[in-house]
């Protein structure tokens, strides 16, 4: 049984999100007076209608008028805030509702909290690369770039342009699992070598990375996350929040422990293995 204090703070909550508008006035006035006709151009809806509304407010003390003016109390303000935050929570949520699955868990160290203000990119039937449009276009933007993780799904098909910024002086890292070393190199020799060359690639080998990739960019970080059994890239998520640089940071350094590099000529064609960590 829900306790009345509950469901009277339920029933006021269903009352602010039953119509969008009223939660738009509400934050409207929280912010400065406004007028009825400031709100009605504010939320598009009929005079009638901001006139219930700001009653309802009134009775709920959550409102004052001033004359044509009206402005959210203290009351009001603390609860616009709350339902703003609410909003916001939500629609972080749904944001990554489907892809979830795919980014790190709990254990590493990863939290919801640290998306806030991430740019969410996920496939689509009919856009199957947009995570890796979107992660050349963060290449693109900075100097330094450092790579942990399995994702050959993800570093293949922008092979030419990560190899391009790598020549023209992207200094790089990148730790992966001997496999995908291997088949970058015997299927991309000339790109391989030509980027060691540069002297602004190293590339070290793990065979027990996680199951994601983590790209530290000059300003971003970038989680990507794929399904194992088809190789495909589901989602991309970047941001530059300090609290999720600090945990790429550290995934990074757990796996950048001494390791061999990748050796320019290997008569085998096998990288070695790196030792556990």
């Amino acid at each position: 049984m829900i306790p009345r204090t509950t469901s009277a703070a339920l029933d006021d909550i269903e009352f602010l999100a039953r119509s969008e508008h009223r939660v738009t006035a509400l934050a409207a006035l929280a912010r400065r007076p406004q007028s009825r006709a400031d709100l009605r151009a504010m939320t598009g809806v009929s005079r009638s209608t901001i006139r219930r509304t700001l009653h309802e407010f009134e009775d709920r003390h959550w409102v004052s008028r001033d004359g044509r003016h009206y402005e959210a109390t203290q009351l009001g303000a603390f609860v616009a805030a709350g339902v703003q935050e609410l909003i916001e929570r939500v629609e972080i949520e749904r944001a990554f509702r489907d892809v979830w699955q795919w980014l790190p868990d709990e254990e590493s160290g990863f939290t919801i909290e640290m998306c806030t203000n991430a740019v969410v990119t996920v496939a689509a039937a009919d856009d199957p690369y947009r995570p890796v449009n979107r992660f050349v276009s963060l290449l693109r933007e900075t100097d330094g770039f450092r790579f942990v993780g399995f994702d050959l799904a993800f570093l293949e098909p922008c092979k030419d342009e990560l190899c391009r910024r790598i020549v023209d002086g992207m200094r790089t890292e990148i730790i992966d699992p001997p496999s995908v070393i291997n088949h970058i190199r015997s299927t991309y020799p000339e790109r391989f070598a030509e980027a060691l060359e540069s002297g602004n690639l190293t590339v070290w080998v793990h065979d027990d990375l996680p199951p994601y990739g983590v790209g530290i960019f000059d300003d971003r970080i970038a989680i990507s996350g794929y399904d194992p059994d088809t190789g495909t890239v589901h989602v991309l998520v970047d941001t530059d929040a300090p609290a999720a640089r600090e945990w790429a940071e550290s995934v990074y350094r757990v796996f950048r422990r001494e390791i061999p590099t990748v050796a320019l000529e290997d008569d085998r064609g096998v990288t070695p293995p790196a030792p556990g960590v």
